[in-house]
């Protein structure tokens, strides 16, 4: 028997979507009944929705054509949803990603998250919950416009390009990791708690089990070097270290 999907009800948002963009989004899940649930509720807040049925029609359709969002389910047949995930981002495809499971454990969280999630949202779910968070990604992929570049040393953050370079190269950055250098650069020189950055880079509050947060300061210390100076706070977070010259 499957896991409860989501439930709704009367708390469901008629509100346009936070980010006032009417958003595509895939709804990636072979359970009918949660996929029609998911998309009728997206679709009454303003996205726009698709649906495949499994992994690998997944996959097809992101090769396609161009989502702003994907919902994917863990638990799928032909091709699970952590299999379509690290598919998608060894093919170069940075489409946000939200996970969705009803298992419990935590080892599913950490997965996820490693190979590039920007969310996590466990069955059952309340559909405001889910809406909610779906602008919250959107949101984090789409930095505003007005924050134009920041530099530190030897590297250039410019966010109306999306794009990082360090000596002049540019280097590829997943859409966390670059939201993940971008608040710490923004924030150089100042200690920033691991909560702090659990909830400004994933929007997450209390999730205090997670590692995310040490796991993608590892990816940006080894994709960068020694040009970027991330100082390990022991049992607070972490300081990036404005360069001397």
């Amino acid at each position: 028997m499957r896991a409860p999907g989501p439930t709704i009800g009367h708390d469901v948002p008629m509100a346009p979507p936070a980010d006032g963009s009417s958003a595509r989004i895939l709804v990636v899940d072979d359970e009918d009944g949660v996929a029609e649930l998911v998309s009728d509720a997206l679709g009454i807040v303003g996205y726009r929705t698709e649906r495949a049925r499994h992994g690998m029609e997944a996959l097809t359709r992101l090769r396609e054509s161009r989502f702003d969002l994907v919902i994917l389910d863990v638990s799928m047949p032909m091709l699970d949803g952590f299999s379509v995930l690290e598919r998608l981002r060894a093919s170069g495809d940075m489409t946000p990603v939200i996970v969705l499971t009803a298992r419990q454990q935590k080892e599913d969280t950490r997965q996820g998250f490693t190979l590039g999630a920007d969310d996590f949202v466990r069955k059952p779910f309340g559909i405001e919950e889910l809406t909610l968070r779906v602008a919250a990604v959107l949101r984090r992929s789409q930095p505003a416009s007005e924050d134009t570049s920041l530099r530190l040393g030897r590297i250039v953050l410019d966010v109306d390009q999306h794009q990082v370079t360090a000596d002049g190269e540019i280097v590829e950055l997943s859409p966390t990791e670059f939201r993940l250098l971008h608040v710490l650069m923004s924030e150089a020189g100042r200690v920033l708690t691991r909560e702090q950055l659990l909830q400004r880079v994933w929007g997450l509050d209390g999730w205090a089990e997670t590692t995310v947060v040490e796991t993608y300061v590892s990816y940006l210390r080894r994709k960068f070097g020694d040009l970027l100076t991330l100082r390990t706070v022991r049992g607070v977070g972490y300081q990036l270290i404005i360069p001397t010259t």
